[in-house]
């Protein structure tokens, strides 16, 4: 419905309306029938050229203003009613000379009488203005509707039989949520194959993941398939103004849904209402704990009977308060995180529906190429590329097409009118040919796939690095070949620039915070040990570390200062050699760039043959059939770095406390 048809429900609109419009008539009548007013000395001629038509005059008193003389004169054949104004201070003196005189025969002073009609529209009118006016500004901020004051009232909408239907065969890559949900769609299909074996109903169902893997679509795919009233609301429409409202809503909610059960409840971003209580700067009456308490207190006192299921996502389960995350409440959470290989080629399928692909097209190579994105990438990357082909005037989406999408999706668009001068495009050249040769290069690093220097987003040039499987652990020896590979740029340009710039400090940014989360965090360091050290994350908004303390002393900060150092300058020192090794293709490499701007495929492999390839760097591994030179391996690489650790400590002991008959 138009917000306009919204207005013109409900009587009260039309009442303003009508007396708008007779106030607005009063005044025009009283407008045309007011008689001529004139002024003192016009008054004054009038009586003194003889021209009262009745010299008998009435004089009207209104309260303490000035008096009113009203009469009437002749005009030439006719007779014209006036008014004039009369103060007796002023005018009373000249006034009893004419009634002396005989000009006027008398003036006879009366009260004004107003009258009813007139008394109630001066005294009511005004109010009722004000309070029309107020009511359709509540009305109005509500969402409108028959009736007024409604903020009560849940603001979920139902899915319908109207609505698009979208089913679990649109889902794609999510397949281990989908076989859970399937479930909860056949339980309240046939409750009693369940209910027969002792099984309860789920309470709660909470889908997590990263952004845009596709947990709205696999909601709605519920919708689509249980067959049962749905209703879906965010959890900022719980928020509001006034206070209580929150809570009232949810209550609603619920009640609509326990009316119509069997019954589905989506809620989106439930995180925005189900943050940890107590959470928060300062103290007072918290309207967002309030309508989180009234959640608790609606999940967990379902009745079985009632068949009434909440399905809630959320983009950070970290921070939901633990009592909502219970059994009882949320029995069920599942991961919707990003698709494999496998997922990616799925969803390629479902979105390539419709698109006329050319022949030329192979979406295994395209799900290859895209480790790490999401379903939302992956439906964003085909519409990029079929934009690229109408942009061409082609009628088919073809290779290029696609491969040009994947880097407009994680590079953005070229900007081919941002112009350098040679220096510059020079200087980015030899950057990124840096970071080319030593991911090349190392063996623990990504294949480089492609590299330009066509200014693209906020970056001047870039170095694609493709990995060629999905990974889910991340080896010491693979961080160690990314720092170096991070830090080759600026290396490139202490070699043949001559000076550094600021277009490495990106690089440098990002080289520092691996190194840190090596060391502080993955106990990647051999002088520190397997310890954690510091919060990884902190979210001061909530109010768990506000005046937060570091958990070590300033002798380890000082430590993890050093080991931090110590691992950039390995990875620079591992660059410089690197490139000082492969001048030459570093030089042809920067030159090629300058000249066609873009290298990659057969052109990228040629250049990069002659490159010669490092060693593996992996820590060595013991031989375990020899109980001694596991612990000797251990003492060694402790040793090294001035640091017994507990686990060489502990190794000593068992080795001490084991015979000959032993196994380790």
């Amino acid at each position: 419905m138009k917000p306009g048809a919204k207005l013109l429900r409900g009587p009260l609109p039309w009442v303003l309306g009508v007396l708008i419009v007779l106030w607005i008539a009063s005044g025009l009548y009283r407008a045309a029938t007011a008689p001529e007013e004139l002024t003192w000395t016009e008054f004054q001629q009038v009586v003194t050229r003889g021209e009262l038509a009745d010299s008998s005059l009435e004089a009207t008193t209104v309260g303490n203003r000035t008096d009113t003389i009203e009469g009437v004169r002749r005009v030439g054949s006719g007779d014209v009613p006036f008014i004039v104004r009369y103060s007796p201070q002023v005018n009373d003196e000249q006034l009893r000379a004419w009634i002396a005189t005989g000009r006027i025969a008398s003036v006879q002073f009366d009260p004004e009488q107003p009258t009813l009609l007139s008394s109630l529209l001066l005294t009511i009118v005004p109010f009722i203005l004000i309070l029309a006016i107020f009511f359709l500004l509540i009305q109005n901020m509500q969402g409108g509707g028959g009736r007024v004051m409604q903020f009560g009232r849940s603001k979920a909408k139902k899915v319908t039989k109207d609505t698009p239907k979208v089913t679990f065969d649109d889902v794609a890559g999510a397949e281990s949520a989908v076989e859970e949900l399937r479930e909860i769609v056949q339980f309240l299909a046939e409750p009693q194959r369940f209910i027969a074996m002792g099984a309860k109903i789920p309470r709660g169902v909470l889908l997590y993941g990263p952004p845009g893997t596709g947990k709205t679509l696999i909601a709605r795919a519920v919708a689509g398939e249980a067959g049962v009233p749905f209703f879906t609301i965010s959890g900022s429409d719980f928020v509001e103004m006034f206070v209580g409202v929150g809570a009232s809503r949810v209550r609603d909610l619920f009640a609509q849904a326990k009316l119509e059960a069997p019954a589905i409840i989506f809620m989106d971003e439930i995180d925005a209402v189900g943050r940890h209580r107590g959470a928060g700067l300062g103290g007072g009456h918290d309207e967002r704990e309030q309508t989180l308490n009234q959640l608790l207190v609606e999940m967990d006192g379902f009745d079985a009977s009632t068949s009434v299921i909440l399905i809630a996502a959320t983009n950070r389960p970290d921070i939901l308060d633990p009592a909502l995350l219970r059994p009882g409440r949320f029995d069920r959470q599942i991961v919707v995180d990003r698709p494999d290989l496998a997922g990616r080629r799925a969803i390629l399928d479902v979105h390539a529906k419709g698109k006329p692909l050319a022949d030329d097209v192979e979406l295994d190579v395209i799900a290859r190429q895209t480790p790490g994105f999401t379903g939302a990438d992956l439906a964003n990357l085909l519409n990029e590329a079929a934009l690229l082909a109408a942009r061409d005037d082609l009628t088919t989406i073809d290779m290029q097409h696609l491969e040009g999408s994947i880097i407009r999706v994680v590079a953005g668009p070229e900007r081919r009118t941002r112009l350098m001068d040679e220096d510059e495009r020079r200087t980015v050249a030899y950057h990124e040919s840096g970071h080319a040769i030593v991911g090349h290069a190392l063996p623990n690093a990504d294949p480089v796939h492609r590299i330009t220097i066509i200014p693209r987003g906020q970056a001047l040039g870039y170095t694609m690095q493709l990995p060629t499987q999905d990974r889910y652990l991340t080896r010491r020896g693979q961080l160690i070949d990314r720092l170096a590979v991070m830090l080759g740029g600026r290396v490139a340009e202490e070699l043949r620039v001559g000076d550094i710039t600021t277009g490495a400090g990106d690089d440098i940014k990002r080289a520092t915070e691996t190194a840190r989360e090596m060391v502080t965090q993955y106990g990647m360091s051999d002088a520190l040990g397997p310890v954690v050290l510091g919060q990884k994350d902190s979210q001061p908004f909530l109010g768990r570390d506000l005046g937060h303390q570091a958990d070590y002393s300033g002798q380890v900060a000082f430590r993890i200062d050093q080991e931090i150092r110590a691992l950039i300058d390995e990875a620079h020192d591992e660059a410089l050699e690197i490139l000082v090794e492969n001048a030459d293709v570093l030089d042809t490499l920067a030159n090629t760039l300058l000249e066609v701007e873009t290298v990659e495929g057969a052109l990228l492999a040629e250049v990069l043959a002659p490159i010669r390839l490092r060693a593996d760097r992996g820590l060595p591994v013991p031989d375990h059939s020899d109980p001694q030179q596991v612990i000797a391996t251990l003492r060694r690489r402790a040793a090294t770095n001035g640091h017994l650790s507990t686990t060489v400590a502990a190794a000593g002991a068992a080795d001490a406390s084991m015979d000959d008959g032993g196994t380790w």
